[in-house]
This record gives C-alpha cells, sequence and structure tokens, in this order.
C-alpha cells in the first residue's frame, strides 16, 4: 500500500526509487503478474503514479503515490482507472518495495518523475482500462464540489464517471459532424430578451439568464433551439433535466431542431452499457450535446458553451448519495469555472433563481404581461367562505366550482385532477388568519407531536405563550384537510367518462384529447394531446401545510406545473385551486407571477436570514455524537447553532428516506447557519472535524448535509 504524501525537498534521487532500481532483477517478465511486481522493472521517465483511491472515507482524500512498472508504462496514463493495494503497513517492505493490503479501485491522475513521500512505495497492480475516462476538467470540477459540500473526491467521483463496460469501450464512436446552422428564433420572439440571447450564444458569447418559460408545451423546442445556437459556434452544450419523460421531451426536440447524431441522451432507462457507450462518445468528442438527468451534470462536454439547467426546485436535482450536491450548484460551477453560458429555465421561479437576478450574476428573460395572459389558463379560487355556504361539497371535498369545472371541461377535452400524496405533515398555523405559527428566537416553525406542548422545530424551545404577530390569536390549527377517494367519488359522478390515475406505482407520459379524468399526484401529471381542458389543485392545505421552509414556494411550483399542461385562456382553459384565497402562493398563481413571489420570499429570507442567502449544514446522529460534533468542530466565529431536536423515530419496517435515521433509533438534527461569504469556511470547517474523528478511530454515525433541501 502507499501512505500519504508528505511534504518536504525531495532528494536528488529519491531514495525509494533508487533502492527499487537497486533490487531489480534482470529476468524475463513472467507470465503471471506478481501480486507486488517484486522485482520488476520500473518505468524509464515518469516512475511514479499519482493516484485518487476509490475510498471515500473523509480522512483519506487526498492523492496517493504508487511506483510505475515498466510493463505498464504505455498503459498508465493520466485519466485511466487503476488498480492498487492499499491498506498495507510501513513494515510490510520487502526489496524496498511495500507490499500487501487489498486490491482496490483508482484513477490514476498523474504522472511523476519523483514522489514527495520519502518512503517505499508500492507498484500499481494493474491498469484496468486503457480508457482515459478522467480529464483535467473533470477531476477539478469534482474536486470543487467536494470541497464545497464537505465530501470526499472519491466519492465525487463515484457520481461523475458511470460504471465501466468494456463492450461500450471496444466500439469506437462515430466521427463528430459538422456545426450546424444558427436556428431561427421560432418560439423565442415571445420573450423580450430571447432573440438576443439566441444571437449572443451563435456568436460565441457567454450569457447567463433565469428564465421563466411561459405554460405550454414550447419550452422543450425553446431549449433545443439554445443548443442548437451554442453549437453553431462551435461549442457544446449540456441539459439537465428532473426526469426521464422531460428528457424525452427534450431529446425529441433537439432530434426535430438538430437531426440526428449530433446529440447524447443520458439517462438510468438507457442501461449501463448504451449509456456509458453515450457517455464515452461526449468524452471522445463524437458529440457536443447532452441532455440527461441529475448524472448527466457532470457529463464531460467539450468546450462547454451553454450549461442548462430545467425546473431548479424538483427534488429529483437534489443528488441522495454523498456528498449530496444539487444539480443547479454544479452547473453554476462549471459556468464559472468553464465562462460559459448558463441557463435556468422554469415554468415556476425558485428562491435561489431569485437571487442570481437579484445579485446581477444573471439577467432575466420573461414574457410581457399581454404574452402571459395569451398562454395561461384562467385560474379560479375555492376558500373556506364558499365551502361553509356548500355543505354538499364539503362532505364529498369538492366545492359546486370545481363540479362546474368538471362538466365544462369534459365538453371538450380531458380534465386533470391533482391530489397531493399522502404522507405530508400538518403545520401549525393561527386559527383566525392562517399565519404559519414560527419560533420567535430563531423563526422555525412551531410544532406540538403527540399533542405535547408547543416547541420549535429548529431550535426545540418551547413555545408555552405563543400569540400570533398578525392578529395577535393565541388558537392554533393543523394545515391540512384529507384528500383520499378522490378518485372513488369522481368515478361515482360522472360513471361513463373513463378515470385514468399516474402516481407513485405506475407514472403516464400522455393522454389521448378524448375527454377523461386524470388523477395526478403532483409531478407525476401526464401531457395530454391539445392540453387539458380544465384541472382541479385539491386540498391545498396539505401542500401549504407541510413544515417546511419551501412549502409555499414548492406548492406554488406544483401548481403552475399542473396548470401549464392546461390549454390557454382564449382556448377556454380553466383552472380551480382549492385553498385559501388570499395566501400568497395561491395570489402568485392566480397573478401568474412565480417571480414576484419568489423575490419577495427572497426579501423576507435576507431579513430573517434564511438560505440562500446564508449558508446552512445539517448535523444529524446520536445527541451525544452531535453534541460532541459540534464542541470540538472549530465553526467559523460567525456561526449560530439551531438546535439540537430530536428527529422522528422511523418504525421498523416501515418506509424510510435517505438520511433517517436507523428503524428504532432516537437521533437529533442540528442547524449550523453562517452569513454569506463564510460558506466555504463552514464547509471545511464540518469536513476536518468529521475527519478528524475518523482518523482517530470514531466511527461514531455523524451524517453531514450543506445545504439540505428540508430543514423543516
Amino acid at each position: 500500500m502507499s501512505s500519504e504524501n508528505e511534504n518536504g525537498d525531495a532528494p536528488e534521487e529519491p531514495e525509494q526509487l533508487a533502492l527499487i532500481r537497486e533490487t531489480v532483477r534482470k529476468a524475463k517478465v513472467p507470465r503471471a503478474k506478481p501480486r507486488t511486481w517484486r522485482g520488476a522493472a520500473l518505468a524509464k521517465e515518469l516512475p511514479v503514479a499519482r493516484v485518487v483511491v476509490n475510498k471515500g472515507a473523509l480522512h483519506l482524500d487526498q492523492f496517493f503515490d504508487y511506483a510505475v512498472p515498466e510493463e505498464l508504462d504505455a498503459a498508465a496514463q493520466p485519466g485511466v482507472r487503476v488498480r492498487v493495494r492499499f491498506g498495507a503497513g510501513s513494515h510490510q517492505v520487502k526489496n524496498g518495495r511495500r507490499e500487501g493490503g487489498r486490491l482496490i479501485d483508482g484513477f490514476l491522475v498523474e504522472r511523476l518523475a519523483a514522489s514527495d513521500y520519502s518512503g517505499p512505495l508500492a507498484a500499481l497492480a494493474d491498469v484496468v482500462s486503457p480508457e482515459p475516462v478522467l480529464g483535467p476538467e473533470l477531476l477539478g470540477l469534482a474536486r470543487a464540489v467536494a470541497d464545497r459540500y464537505a465530501g470526499s473526491l472519491a466519492d465525487v467521483l463515484q457520481l461523475a464517471v458511470p460504471p465501466r463496460s468494456a463492450r461500450a469501450e471496444g466500439r469506437s464512436s462515430p466521427a463528430p459532424l459538422p456545426p450546424p446552422a444558427a436556428p431561427e428564433p421560432g418560439t423565442w420572439t415571445r420573450y423580450e430578451r430571447g432573440p438576443a440571447f439566441l444571437d449572443s450564444l451563435a456568436r460565441g458569447g457567454a450569457p447567463r439568464a433565469v428564465w421563466n418559460a411561459l405554460p405550454g408545451p414550447h419550452w422543450a423546442e425553446e431549449i433545443a433551439r439554445a443548443v442548437a445556437a451554442t453549437l453553431a459556434s462551435g461549442r457544446g452544450a449540456l441539459v439537465v433535466v428532473p426526469d426521464g419523460r422531460a428528457a424525452g421531451r427534450v431529446d425529441a426536440a433537439l432530434t426535430t431542431v438538430l437531426g440526428e447524431g449530433r446529440h447524447a441522451l443520458l439517462t438510468a432507462e438507457a442501461g449501463p452499457e448504451k449509456r456509458y457507450a453515450q457517455w464515452l462518445a461526449v468524452r471522445r468528442g463524437a458529440v457536443r450535446a447532452v441532455v440527461g438527468t441529475r448524472a448527466a451534470m457532470f457529463a464531460p462536454v467539450r468546450d462547454l458553451g451553454l450549461a442548462v439547467i430545467w425546473d431548479d426546485g424538483d427534488g429529483s436535482h437534489s443528488e441522495p448519495h454523498a456528498p449530496q450536491p444539487h444539480a443547479r450548484d454544479v452547473l453554476l460551477l462549471r459556468a464559472a469555472h468553464d465562462r460559459c453560458a448558463f441557463l435556468l429555465g422554469s415554468t415556476s421561479c425558485t428562491v435561489e433563481a431569485a437571487q442570481l437576478v437579484e445579485s446581477g450574476w444573471a439577467g432575466p428573460i420573461g414574457a410581457g404581461r399581454e404574452q402571459v395572459r395569451r398562454a395561461a389558463p384562467l385560474i379560479r379560487t375555492v376558500g373556506d367562505g364558499e365551502l361553509a355556504r356548500d355543505e354538499a361539497a364539503r362532505a364529498a371535498r369538492l366545492p359546486s366550482l370545481a363540479w362546474q369545472a368538471v362538466r365544462e371541461g369534459l365538453r371538450t377535452g380531458p380534465v386533470l385532477v391533482q391530489v397531493p400524496r399522502r404522507g405530508y405533515v400538518p403545520r401549525l398555523a393561527c386559527e383566525r388568519c392562517r399565519t404559519p405559527a414560527r419560533c420567535r428566537h430563531c423563526a422555525g416553525p412551531l410544532e406540538a407531536p403527540e399533542q405535547q406542548e408547543l416547541r420549535c422545530g429548529w431550535c426545540g424551545r418551547g413555545a408555552p405563550d405563543w400569540t400570533c404577530v398578525e392578529c395577535g390569536s393565541n388558537r392554533l390549527r393543523a394545515q391540512v384537510v384529507g384528500a383520499r377517494r378522490t378518485a372513488e367519488e369522481l368515478g361515482r359522478a360522472f360513471p361513463a367518462v373513463p378515470v385514468r390515475t399516474s402516481g407513485r406505482d405506475h407514472v403516464l407520459d400522455s393522454v389521448p384529447g378524448r375527454p377523461a379524468l386524470v388523477v395526478s399526484t403532483p409531478g407525476a401529471e401526464p401531457v395530454a394531446e391539445g392540453g387539458y381542458a380544465a384541472a382541479l389543485l385539491l386540498d391545498g392545505w396539505a401542500m401549504l401545510g407541510r413544515p417546511d421552509l419551501r412549502a409555499g414556494e414548492e406548492a406554488l411550483r406544483r401548481w403552475i406545473d399542473a396548470a401549464s399542461l392546461v390549454r390557454g385562456q382564449p382556448e377556454g382553459g380553466t383552472v380551480v385551486v382549492v385553498a385559501e384565497p388570499t395566501l400568497r402562493p395561491v395570489q402568485a398563481l392566480v397573478r401568474w407571477d412565480p417571480v414576484g413571489h419568489a423575490q419577495r420570499e427572497l426579501a423576507e429570507r435576507a431579513e430573517l436570514g434564511f438560505p440562500p442567502v446564508s449558508r446552512m449544514a445539517a448535523v444529524t446522529g446520536p445527541p451525544e455524537a452531535v453534541e460532541g460534533f459540534l464542541a470540538g468542530a472549530g465553526l467559523p466565529g460567525d456561526a449560530e447553532i439551531l438546535g439540537p431536536v430530536p428527529l422522528p423515530v422511523v418504525r421498523p419496517g416501515g418506509p424510510r428516506r435517505p438520511g433517517d435515521p436507523p428503524p428504532g433509533e432516537q437521533w437529533d438534527r442540528a442547524l449550523v447557519r453562517v452569513p454569506p461569504g463564510s460558506g466555504a469556511a463552514l464547509a471545511a470547517a464540518l469536513k476536518q472535524a468529521r475527519a478528524g474523528r475518523l482518523a482517530r478511530g470514531g466511527g461514531d454515525p455523524v451524517r453531514i448535509r450543506v445545504d439540505p433541501p428540508d430543514i423543516g
């Protein structure tokens, strides 16, 4: 095994190399490679290989030096996959070479004439493949992502480089096609700065924009035209979308705009071998455009000219595996490092997107109000007042306005019914004005687990004397109205109309334009041919009542995504949302103003010190482990610790989400918050503290997540 590099002046003739060469036996190369290449001659030039091993432990997040046997000299080039022996101690040295340890995979980073480690080196065990899969650009990106998220380089490379397929490597990639002609603006003319953005891309510029797309089916073609304009300038383009259905739409649009053979589709549905073959075509430069899901954020596009992310608020963009990066932040790093164009597009708008515009890093691309009114459907609201006047509708959980919209919509086409998923946790709010109940100390959400006393879900402080800051009331309510029999009720009410469902177990991609009822959970709505005639957005309290900072933003995003599938108001499209009409997300939906909603949310978070204005990290684990970790972490001086607070105990055999504690165990979570400019220091401190505990043999299961998507 090799050991870590140590700083120091290297002698003119490195000690370990001189010793190795003195012990080389002049013998024929054996037919079977020795385990440690004992006695094999070293490469005459650059006999040291610097390797990153496939070990994600933070205290091993460094490069290791190995000796290069002469027989592997030609194949051991920077970027290739290698096998090395790892884990041998310094006492396991024979004939000047370190031996022992177990075989482990890694990547060869560079070849050196000498090592700065003064002890004996182990030899490379083998070169797995001569295909160089880890270039300097990808290595630099992986290092930046690891540092930002307090993770290890090896973990990021596991996400960035797909598993090897020998058959895919054995096939040659097609020859690259010449750049296409610059496309016409097409439907980009609907946006005030749309044609100028495409023109800048075609001329080799690097514009950065946050694009608020109009509702309707044209967004995929508009992305394809932006990619075509980038390819026309001789550069590459990368598009990351949240799921396979969106990837399929962009894939079809790219084929229509560019023709066959100019782009690659990277999704898990393709299978390991086909996906790796496509990835190799991108790395070899045979294909200059890529569209794919989350893992495609690391695609090695040559001369990257444009990075696009669609619907950045979708939770699928957040990687569940360590160090859990978000595709938006990875593409922002790529845009800054490669100095390329950047396009963040969505029919809605996240607070992070609003911050990019507010800071001046990116410019806005949007349509005028007249264009919005022509493209968006008519939005109608239903509140408690109408429910109180309609007792029959209250019993069926569908007000008369919703029934009327369904009947009228079914005359001309399908009707979409969006029902929130089961399992949303209720958030407490004022019974009189429904202002969310928040802690006076840190503004975290108040909760009453198992009907106990009020306490904060962030800092754990009690709130026995809570009163509403808006109206002064001291009475609370849970903001949830149930909706479990929607499909059955609609089926009984409209027995002659087919009812189709789309959800977690079975997601429909599209439905015909004939009259039908389509009941879907958020995010699984199929596209209707010609658009839906109407849509019902039921049980708005269930989404607005989640105990999360993003509840309002996420509810609005889900509603706008569904409403974007409905025909425009001139074609009679109508959307009915069952929620309190005075709430901010509902009003933003009625006005079709997601950008204004995000700007107001950003202003409030800036005042309260919430992300994305601040940087935050979550530390979870057993109570004593979290307390000990925070005590010795060496956090920045401006860091603020919220909590710890206990996490819900996961029942044995019950459903688990990534990051949940082991079943039956009581874990705590603490939030560490720092102001702008201290995010890098926070990540470095957390990484160093955890690496130190691991190096000292502290095997406690403390988990760290920088920029957690859900913070309560």
